[in-house]
């Protein structure tokens, strides 16, 4: 559903006379009047630009994560739990997506396994009681993961070490889920606009309007706490508007 959806508002886009190029903006200058950004060997100027490069899964770092990405390690649920029909699967973390994650796997595997690095979870309420009445998934209290092993080319399991003790264990497993938190993808424009602590470009809420004129953001390059693709959608159709206000507004006597 979601490669389809794409799909449909890319040639929407392209209807209504939007160039779309498959490549990467290696460089960007927003602080003078007329923006300008470096894609490939090509370079675009702009009176406006919208920042929507969204934010990326932290992964754990630990040894056999990379090499097992897409064979058995993933960080969404929702796209990859039904390759999972009747295994025991892994999930790391302790907020509102680790227990989100680990309620949906329950659809397919046969038992969820959390793994926590500390005694309580980070997560609402709601959230940790819909976890914890659920009779297929355990949680692992403070342990964290050392390595995620693997077999023939595929998750077979994670090497577990208890926090307080150092004493370590392997968890057999045919997938790990990754859900410890996102990162948002603003490198390219540090020390240009606006960041929060985090990392997050700030705007002027209600509005997406950055501290550089003619410069707006939206996504979850903005929002570390819904992070849905109808809220990155509302607010990426907020930042046109604005963008197309702010032009205008260039041309007014």
């Amino acid at each position: 559903m979601g490669p389809e959806l794409m799909d449909g508002i890319r040639k929407q886009a392209e209807r209504f006379g939007a160039e779309l190029l498959t490549d990467d903006v290696t460089r960007v200058e927003l602080t003078g009047p007329l923006k300008t950004a470096w894609v490939g060997g090509a370079v675009y100027t702009a009176r406006a630009v919208v920042l929507a490069t969204g934010s990326a899964w932290r992964p754990l770092g630990v040894p056999g994560e990379r090499e097992l990405l897409g064979h058995g390690v993933s960080s969404c649920a929702t796209c990859d739990g039904f390759f999972f029909r009747g295994q025991h699967v892994i999930v790391v973390g302790g907020g509102d997506s680790a227990m989100e994650e680990a309620t949906f796997l329950t659809r397919f595997a046969e038992t969820v396994t959390i793994v926590h690095r500390r005694d309580t979870f980070r997560a609402s309420k709601a959230m940790q009681s819909r976890a914890a009445n659920d009779p297929k998934i355990r949680v692992e209290w403070h342990h964290v993961v050392e390595e995620i092993i693997g077999a023939d080319g595929k998750v077979a399991g994670a090497r577990l070490r208890d926090v307080r003790s150092g004493q370590t264990k392997v968890l057999d497993a045919g997938g790990v889920f990754v859900a410890i938190g996102h990162d948002p993808r603003s490198e390219l424009f540090r020390g240009q606009v606006d960041l929060d602590g985090g990392g997050y470009v700030r705007v002027d809420h209600p509005h997406t309007r950055t501290n550089l004129p003619g410069v707006f953001a939206a996504g979850d390059l903005v929002d570390h706490t819904y992070r849905q693709a109808v809220t990155a959608a509302g607010t990426g159709c907020a930042a046109a508007l604005d963008a197309e206000r702010f032009i205008t507004s260039l041309a007014a006597p």
